[in-house]
């Protein structure tokens, strides 16, 4: 079994508010649950109205297919121009570690 995430650091536009920090966000998380299909949450920087930590995790049986789902992960969060991705970190494990 391999376990696979990948976090961005995201830097948003013209947000006021936690409320809309979270409209923003919103959208962004289910199009990545969507494109990728793999679990996509908002995990830092919560507290915070213009930057946000974003995270897609998944298991797979190989790492190839790991390293596609986070790569198009990748992929989908660039085409999200209302947020700018500052930083994206990877981790990928089996199992076996």
């Amino acid at each position: 079994m391999w376990i696979g995430w990948i976090a961005f650091d995201l830097l948003l536009g013209d947000v006021h508010s936690l409320k809309q920090k979270r409209s923003v966000l919103r959208p962004i998380l289910a199009d990545l649950s969507r494109r990728t299909e793999a679990a996509a949450a908002e995990t830092g920087a919560q507290e915070l109205h213009r930057r946000a930590e974003v995270s897609v995790a998944v298991v797979g049986g190989d790492a190839a297919h790991v390293r596609d789902v986070l790569d198009r992960a990748e992929r989908a969060m660039g085409d999200h121009p209302e947020v700018t991705m500052l930083s994206a970190r990877r981790g990928l494990r089996s199992s076996d570690d």
